[in-house]
């Protein structure tokens, strides 16, 4: 994995949540990124949010951190859009869902880029690359604010994709 460090003006996203920890997501009968990732994805749930910034790019956050890497967070998969609607509420085949907004906050970012790979098994390897990395190996120390994916044209062959991780660090300048 390269990587570099990156400024990011705030992210305004629709789409899907649940709150988890990584225990749970080792195991396939308590994990919820899976399932609300198959959902949204075979649901095609990215078409269906208004006001779409970059269609087909879907991103996956990391967020409302207990602690770090060990301790209970909100997972959120959706779209950038350019604002958010009135109206969050679609009927989907026989349900309906709610989505949710968040803003990822505009802050410093180390971003990672991965080497080509079969999804998911290319992104948990590089998110344990990354979660045994100290404060240098990753550019600076973590904040724990927001940490995200994006999945654009590189993922669309999850046989072979390649995807950006972006994991927020403490500003070395306050302003």
């Amino acid at each position: 994995m390269k990587n570099t460090t990156e400024k990011k003006d705030i992210i305004k996203l629709v789409g899907l949540s649940a709150r988890t920890n990584n225990i749970k997501e080792i195991n396939p009968l308590t994990g919820k990124i899976g399932p609300l990732v198959q959902r949204f994805f075979l649901n095609a749930l990215g078409n269906k949010i208004a006001n779409l910034k970059n269609p087909g790019t879907t991103y996956s956050v990391y967020t409302e951190y207990e602690s770090d890497h060990t301790g209970e967070y909100t997972y959120f998969i959706g779209a950038e859009v350019t604002k958010f609607s009135d109206n969050l509420q679609i009927q989907d085949a026989s349900e309906k869902i709610d989505f949710k907004t968040i803003e990822i906050p505009k802050q410093t970012y180390t971003k990672f880029t991965t080497n080509p790979g079969p999804l998911p098994q290319s992104v948990i390897a590089a998110w344990q690359k990354i979660w045994f990395m100290n404060d240098h190996q990753i550019g600076g120390k973590r904040n724990y604010i927001a940490d995200y994916e994006i999945f654009d044209e590189r993922a669309k062959n999850p046989m072979n994709a390649v995807l950006d991780i972006y994991i927020g660090i403490e500003d070395k300048v306050k302003n």
